[in-house]
């Protein structure tokens, strides 16, 4: 996926001043543009040091813990009282997360430095490799030479019935504007900030809610309009819309597949 490079550095200049917002990547015509991973950490303080020795900014917002990277914030911690992840994303309806980096080699020596768990790449890839946190969280590195920053957020990575598959790509397009497409002849959908794969799965997959990556989370420019729309697609809320103390609106509504899903309206700088 390509990320038009005067919004990558519009993003990363965005960093220093305003860390507690989630996503400055523009909206798409949906209005609609990436923002969070949420995460059910049973170890909080180990998943953080993993985030930062990859180069994330860590920084607490709303009684939370996230860390901050070019094009998505990960919300480590659950509300108080949550009780510890079912299982691993493996196994869930989003496999794993992806971000791409400048050199994957020359980062893998730096993370193992810092103590990040890494795993080689499939079948001896030097362009590829994979991060697994200590509760379950899969995360596939890949390299892109020409991006302007050492890291940055790049794809969900969804895992579904091979009749799901299409289904889901135009369903994210109908939804919240993912443009369809291919990649190696897989099946896509691009967000501002994240492309969206899809794979066919051998088996059932599991709901994301209550797993280590209990949710993913969009930004969308007018909340109360987005959730007009989604009404008029018989689109239930999980959640019903509020404000919470930040001024961010919040709406929660699962995919077809079992993907929970935050729809954010944050103040915007």
């Amino acid at each position: 996926m390509k990320i038009g490079l005067l919004a990558t550095l519009m993003l990363a200049s965005s960093l220093a001043a305003a860390p507690a917002s989630a996503q400055t990547m523009p909206f798409n015509d949906a209005g609609v543009t990436n923002g969070h991973w949420h995460l059910n950490s049973k170890d909080v303080a180990a998943n953080e040091k993993i985030f930062v020795g990859m180069g994330g900014k860590a920084f607490q917002a709303g009684g939370r813990h996230r860390v901050m990277f070019p094009g998505v914030m990960i919300i480590l911690d659950g509300a108080p009282g949550t009780p510890p992840p079912t299982g691993p994303s493996q196994g869930s309806v989003v496999n794993h997360v992806g971000f791409i980096v400048k050199n994957v080699q020359e980062q893998v020596v730096k993370w193992k430095a810092a103590g990040v768990p890494v795993l080689p790449g499939n079948e001896g890839r030097l362009d590829q490799a994979f991060v697994n946190t200590p509760d379950g969280l899969r995360i596939e590195i890949l390299e892109n030479k020409n991006q302007p920053m050492p890291i940055q957020s790049e794809h969900v990575h969804f895992f579904l019935p091979e009749a799901a598959v299409a289904q889901s790509q135009a369903w994210y397009g109908k939804v919240f504007g993912a443009k369809a497409g291919l990649r190696n002849k897989a099946p896509i959908a691009d967000l501002p900030g994240l492309q969206l794969r899809f794979n066919k799965a051998d088996s059932p997959q599991a709901p994301t809610n209550g797993r280590v990556l209990d949710h993913i989370g969009f930004d969308v420019k007018d909340l109360k309009a987005f959730i007009k729309k989604l009404e008029a697609n018989n689109i239930k809320l999980d959640r019903p819309y509020s404000v919470n103390d930040q001024g961010v609106g919040i709406a929660f509504i699962t995919d077809p597949w079992g993907t929970n899903i935050e729809i954010n309206e944050r103040p915007r700088p």
